[in-house]
């Protein structure tokens, strides 16, 4: 997005660009279907800082509405298609959306808001739906606009609104120069080249779809093959037939590929790069990709950093194992505590604060919230909590409003989980806190096993003593089919927090 696609195009027009299913586009071809969007914006009266929705699952179309948003300077507000179509009329009422591009999940998703929404034009993808106009006989009817808008650096590119787990969801604003920085933090971290192949699964309206490797990969001039959601089995396969060099996934995601049955056998030897972020890898995990020689680096960011700040890089992989990595080479990090003062000592727990280039300018409409969350130099308050080695390494213990407090100690959930996946007989688990009378909290686990195991309080309890502190051990066990998720991929804890809380 903050770069021009159209120069990357005239540098290799015929280098793979895109593949999706069956299709490959080169970049000049991929260039011509952008131009032709930047026609069917402009016919919508879509000029420089109107925001532009997409409303739809993985496809090419979203990403070429991206580069096309770009190019005119509009700003591009990608709505999670998993949201409920209340959130969805909320987030598009409060961006004041000029246009909707969407597929037909998203038309049906709105279809008893739609009229609430204030957009003036309304473009779907390869479906027809009353009220929507077909976006890929606008595209093929379109003479192709090759114009690029002189927009400034600091001029706003996207509103990504985070999850919403505590009120309203918030618009995180994300300038030109913001996406830039975190190419350029990818770049320079990754080792990210021409000559890679990027796997994305993760949904497009995320950062971590959007801006972990796509845009990056697409401004050295590499392959991206992109995924209609993500499949263990598609993205297994995906990397044999492409030769898939690297690719991006939450913790979930790279549960289901290594449960699934084709990941000891398969060829994976191309993936060269695994990075995993959203929230901390379980160590045996860990040690699974590694058996089959997959590199796993952990990455930390979040939405308003647009996505990553610290990376782990790939020579020290293996011996940092359960660090995020270093800040990147265009940000900084620091931890302070409850009272706001720096953490120095190597070890200690403190709130993790990232300031650099990548950093969103606030939020959407929303002063409080961004003097609550950015300070006056420019460090934004994350909300979670990590230590910092003696080497400048992360590890990521947990998300403040995630902490226990038992018995007056602090218990990190990730660290009591990572514990829990060492057991034979568990294939996903969540640690949540629940009010208790004597101890103000106690440690519940949510655990789903492995199909013809078993597991029972006693059991687990048994298998922590020695693993961990006692006051960290789990006092409750509930064993579900599957955790929810939610549109990220990430468990959805404030849905178990409703349901054993």
């Amino acid at each position: 997005m903050a770069f021009s696609f159209g120069r990357r195009a005239m540098l290799e027009p015929d280098a793979p660009a895109l593949t999706f299913g069956a299709e490959t586009w080169s970049y000049a071809a991929m260039r011509r279907r952008i131009a032709a969007m930047v026609a069917v914006l402009g016919a919508h009266d879509v000029t420089q800082g109107d925001r532009v929705g997409t409303l739809a699952g993985n496809h090419p179309d979203i990403l070429v509405t991206m580069f096309a948003v770009s190019a005119i300077g509009a700003v591009l507000v990608p709505l999670n298609i998993r949201l409920a179509p209340g959130e969805v009329a909320y987030i598009a009422g409060d961006a004041d959306l000029a246009l909707v591009v969407g597929d037909r999940a998203g038309a049906d998703l709105i279809a008893t808001v739609k009229n609430d929404i204030p957009s003036r034009g309304w473009l779907l993808i390869d479906a027809a739906a009353p009220g929507w106009i077909d976006l890929s006989a606008a595209l093929s009817d379109a003479t192709p606009d090759f114009a690029i808008a002189d927009t400034p650096a600091e001029a706003l590119a996207a509103i990504v609104y985070t999850s919403g787990t505590t009120g309203r969801p918030k618009g995180a604003m994300l300038s030109n120069a913001n996406i830039w920085s975190n190419d350029l933090n990818w770049i320079l971290s990754s080792d990210i080249a021409r000559s890679d192949v990027a796997l994305i699964g993760a949904p497009l309206f995320h950062v971590g779809g959007l801006f972990v490797l796509t845009s990056a990969t697409f401004l050295v001039g590499g392959h991206v093959v992109l995924l209609p959601g993500f499949d263990a089995g598609a993205a297994i396969d995906a990397i044999e037939r492409h030769g898939v060099t690297t690719t991006f996934g939450v913790p979930a995601m790279m549960l289901f590929m290594r449960q699934h049955h084709r990941f000891d056998q398969a060829d994976l030897s191309s993936l060269r790069l695994y990075i995993a972020g959203g929230a901390p890898v379980a160590e045996p995990m860990l040690h699974d990709y590694a058996a089959r020689g997959i590199p796993v680096s952990q990455c930390y960011g979040l939405s308003e950093a647009t996505s990553a700040t610290v990376f782990l890089e790939t020579s020290r992989a293996f011996d940092k194992l359960g660090s995020a990595g270093r800040a990147g080479m265009l940000a900084d990090i620091r931890l302070i505590d409850a009272a706001g003062a720096i953490v120095t000592a190597p070890g200690e727990k403190g709130e993790i604060c990232v300031r650099g280039g990548n950093v969103s300018p606030g939020y959407w409409r929303n002063p409080e919230a961004t003097a609550k969350a950015i300070d006056g130099e420019g460090w934004l308050r994350t909300g979670d909590v990590g230590t910092l080695d003696a080497e400048g390494f992360l590890t990521v213990c947990d998300r403040v409003k995630d902490m226990i407090i038992t018995g007056g100690e602090n218990v990190y959930p990730a660290e009591v989980e990572s514990r829990l996946f060492e057991h034979p007989a568990i294939a996903n688990v969540a640690v949540i806190g629940r009010p208790d009378e004597r101890w103000g909290e106690r440690v519940v686990a949510v655990a789903v096993v492995h199909v013809g195991r078993s597991i029972d309080l006693e059991g687990l309890q048994a298998f922590c003593a020695g693993r961990l502190a006692r006051y960290k051990i789990p006092r409750e066990l509930h064993l579900l089919d599957a955790l929810p998720l939610n549109g990220s991929g990430k468990v959805a804890k404030i849905v178990l927090r409703k349901t054993f809380g």
